[in-house]
């Protein structure tokens, strides 16, 4: 009878040492990091920070793609030292914040990468580089073991919400996903007019220049568009001084080529290739004076046409075009709030 019990003891003790208890059956929570990344795009390396917020050690997460936007911009959505809104830095830690995997890069031509293979001819350089190079970017977090590939979002801010769009048709699997914060939404060259027509209408208003003054430029403007559109050359007279030498820069300057390819993107025929059923965000600030509102209704009514899921166009009063609000240092809360909207559908 004792040798009975002690072996039914042993079987006993065996077994409970094969359970695990409730604290050992939980997996480990991994801490928040962010690690630099290098990948290469037709010879050029681009250096990255995947930021991974804390989560279960074998838990795979959303993650969102986030293209810079325009001009040198860095990986932060800087352009040092004399513009610094770290407007990508402040959206990876509110998505981080939501349980968001990100990845943010230095473009071509900013922070670590620099021009790269472009560095000797920096005036080959397209808008379809830099979509190439936001493409291989998704690639490389699809890859990432901790991202959740059916929850593969991008989410770009103005320039870069154009250059994510493009890709969202082509690279596998789709997105899940597009956010658009007060993006480029109508053709680069109609955006860069209206804002040499705003800044002359103000002036005449201000009476620094005359109503008729204000209409000669605005004519010079137009034909200045079309005659860039043309390949035509410009004609120096009409425009004020100042903006006739703007335009000629662009028709001369390194960068003709890149406005030029961008100019051939229409913003509202990119949304429409959208898979329907594909979640989207998109953004306008009502103190945006780069991306006014009424510029990204065409885009939304793309976006309708295509059959996109919500939350959709979101109006932001009081925010800017680098998501600011009455606080320059951080995101307005009301941004926050709308990625949110958008990423508690992604769970």
């Amino acid at each position: 009878m004792f040798q009975r019990r002690t072996a039914l003891t042993a079987v006993l003790t065996t077994t409970a040492l094969l359970v695990p208890t409730a604290a050992e059956a939980t997996p480990r929570p991994v801490p928040a990091l962010d690690r630099e990344v290098v990948f290469t795009v037709e010879g050029t390396k681009t250096y990255g920070t995947l930021h991974v917020p804390a989560h279960r050690r074998g838990q795979r997460l959303p993650a969102a793609l986030l293209p810079p936007g325009s001009g040198p911009t860095d990986r932060d959505g800087n352009q040092p030292p004399a513009v610094t809104p770290h407007t990508l830095s402040h959206l990876a830690a509110a998505l981080g914040r939501q349980g968001i995997v990100t990845l943010r890069f230095d473009k071509y031509g900013s922070g670590r990468t620099g021009l790269g293979a472009y560095a000797s001819r920096p005036g080959d350089l397209d808008h379809p580089a830099f979509v190439r190079q936001a493409a291989a970017a998704y690639r490389l977090l699809r890859a990432e073991p901790v991202t959740d590939p059916r929850a593969l979002v991008v989410a770009g801010h103005s320039e870069g919400a154009l250059t994510g769009l493009l890709p969202a048709d082509e690279v596998r699997p789709r997105p899940a996903g597009v956010v658009l914060l007060q993006p480029q939404a109508i053709r680069l060259l109609d955006l860069i007019a209206r804002q040499l027509h705003a800044q002359p209408a103000a002036a005449a208003r201000g009476g620094q220049i005359t109503p008729e003054q204000q209409r000669v430029n605005d004519e010079g403007v137009d034909r200045a568009v079309s005659a860039l559109r043309s390949g035509e050359p410009l004609d120096p007279t009409g425009p004020l001084p100042v903006i006739a030498q703007f335009f000629q820069a662009l028709s001369d300057g390194p960068s003709r080529r890149f406005v030029l390819s961008n100019d051939q993107v229409d913003p509202s025929t990119a949304a429409g290739r959208l898979r329907a059923g594909t979640r989207v965000l998109l953004t306008c600030g009502t103190a945006d004076v780069q991306v006014p509102c009424d510029t990204t209704a065409p885009l939304a009514e793309a976006l309708r046409r295509a059959g996109a899921a919500g939350p959709g166009r979101t109006v932001l009063t009081g925010v800017d075009h680098n998501l600011r609000g009455t606080d320059p240092n951080t995101l307005t809360p009301a941004v926050v709030d709308a990625l949110r909207a958008f990423t508690d559908g992604l769970r």
